[in-house]
């Protein structure tokens, strides 16, 4: 058991139309710590009946949740934060338990987290409408926004927390009904959200939790369902592809947050110091589990000695082990599958000729743990440097001129988030536009905020979450043409 103070926010059972339940299942899901492989506890397994019940609820609470004021949904959102904020400790227990990244790192991801729901809470109020100019006499144009039904969302283990409350928020904010579907490794957080969302007065059947053993059975439903009018995803580009597919029979709208390749770049006039900070916040964030950690580091040759000898230098001294250590600043990954995977593209690195500077193979501390690993000598045509490594591994490649460091952070069909080190103003804004990234990072690591649009381009997705352009993708805009005036 968990040293939670209050017990209750841990649940083992799904949450639908405002119920805790057991499910039409007998199975369940053991949800393990990946730092002890401890099991945690139990959670029910939901089934293709049990999705298909909080559809039809969610429809129906829609219909009177939607009439709601926006000022009225605003406060139960507000009343939503606070809860979160009060519950910091136990809810960063839960996500450190659950997913393993350390513990002042879960408490960042609550805040950050919770960011979303009092922006969205701010700006239910400010779903405008406009009043178009008329081309004809007696004639006034107008347009308004609605929200556009049942949501579903279906949501990643990396950040359970707040990939969530990115999706709800907004969702709710523009008076639609959702069904989130969480990540079977980390259902904890969603359910423990779930259970302060009632205690806020969120209305039951407006926010639902399923999660189940059999994901594509669950995911199906939620896709083929025609009461669903929009599915929003975060996770990997093959499954989001597979997804887009299945929304087409019913013609979804669909929001894609997909992988990513996120390019570091360091020109020869960087900071140094200042590029080495933002490389180890972007890299090692999360043990390298996120779609925006820096995936090739592009360094000019004048500084890349420089730099690589003080980034190997900065992440020796990250220490590594069970994030509820509050020395420790890596945690482990999320399973063995996953170091393995991340090991593999490190000996195919090598095999090919890249150098280990750093770490380089699994760590003594268990099957789920890989050091902070840095590489030197890497090439375009590895895997290492072609496809998103998901670990602590940063492949390093020097580059010449600008137009060969464009070339090379181009050189992918993802296109979330990039990075660029430079004092050039001019180069800022040259690089930048053209760069084939939704986010660019300039002289700075740390990037996502609830005030700014978050989303990439190519195969890394569309639509944005956050900022004022986040409730776009929750709502539909109607058009009134009056006559006769």
């Amino acid at each position: 058991m968990l040293p939670l103070n209050d017990p209750l926010l841990l649940k083992g059972q799904l949450f639908i139309n405002g119920e805790w339940v057991d499910g039409d299942s007998e199975e369940s899901i053991s949800v393990q710590n990946p730092a002890t492989g401890i099991e945690i506890c139990r959670v029910a397994s939901a089934t293709k009946k049990d999705t298909a019940f909080s559809i039809k609820c969610a429809q129906q609470a829609l219909q009177t949740w939607r009439q709601t004021t926006a000022k009225h949904r605003a406060d139960l959102l507000k009343n939503w934060y606070q809860l979160i904020v009060e519950n910091i400790d136990d809810l960063a227990c839960i996500l450190n338990a659950e997913q393993g990244k350390p513990l002042a790192e879960a408490k960042a991801e609550i805040l950050y987290g919770a960011s979303y729901i009092e922006w969205f809470a701010e700006e239910a109020k400010r779903m405008y409408g406009d009043i178009i100019p008329s081309n004809k006499a007696g004639q006034r144009l107008l347009t308004l926004k609605q929200p556009i039904g049942v949501v579903a969302a279906i949501t990643p283990w990396n950040f359970p927390n707040a990939m969530i409350t990115r999706k709800v928020a907004p969702a709710l904010a523009a008076g639609c009904s959702i069904i989130v579907k969480p990540a079977e490794a980390t259902p904890l957080s969603a359910l423990a959200l779930a259970e302060l969302a009632q205690r806020a007065g969120i209305p039951k059947g407006v926010f639902s939790v399923v999660v189940g053993v059999d994901s594509k059975e669950i995911g199906r439903e939620l896709t083929d369902n025609p009461l669903v009018k929009k599915l929003s995803f975060t996770g990997s580009t093959k499954v989001g592809k597979i997804l887009i597919k299945q929304c087409a029979d019913t013609v979804k709208k669909v929001s894609m947050e997909l992988g990513g390749n996120a390019p570091f770049i360091v020109f020869e006039d960087a900071d140094i110091d200042q590029a080495v900070q933002g490389a180890i916040a972007s890299k090692f964030r999360n043990a390298g589990q996120t779609c925006v950690c820096a995936n090739r580091f592009l360094v000019h040759t004048s500084v890349y000695q420089e730099f690589t000898t003080k980034f190997v230098e900065a992440t020796r001294q990250l220490e590594v082990g069970n994030g509820i250590d509050p020395k420790v600043s890596v945690g482990p990954l999320i399973n063995a599958a996953a170091v393995q995977d991340v090991h593999g593209k490190v000996i195919g690195a090598l095999e090919k000729g890249a150098k280990v500077l750093l770490g380089g193979s699994p760590s003594k501390l268990g099957e789920n743990f890989y050091p902070p690993t840095i590489l030197a000598d890497v090439t375009p045509d590895m895997e290492i440097f072609q496809e998103e490594i998901f670990g602590p591994v940063a492949p390093i490649i020097a580059f010449d001129t600008e137009q060969q460091a464009l070339e090379l952070a181009n050189c992918t069909e993802a296109g979330l988030a990039s990075y660029v080190y430079t004092q050039n103003y001019s180069r800022i804004w040259r690089f930048s536009e053209n760069l084939e990234n939704g986010i660019v990072g300039i002289n700075e690591g740390v990037i996502s905020t609830e005030v700014a649009p978050f989303g990439g381009t190519k195969q890394s997705g569309n639509g944005r979450e956050g900022s004022k352009y986040g409730m776009d993708d929750y709502t539909e805009i109607k058009y009134l043409c009056m006559g006769g005036i």
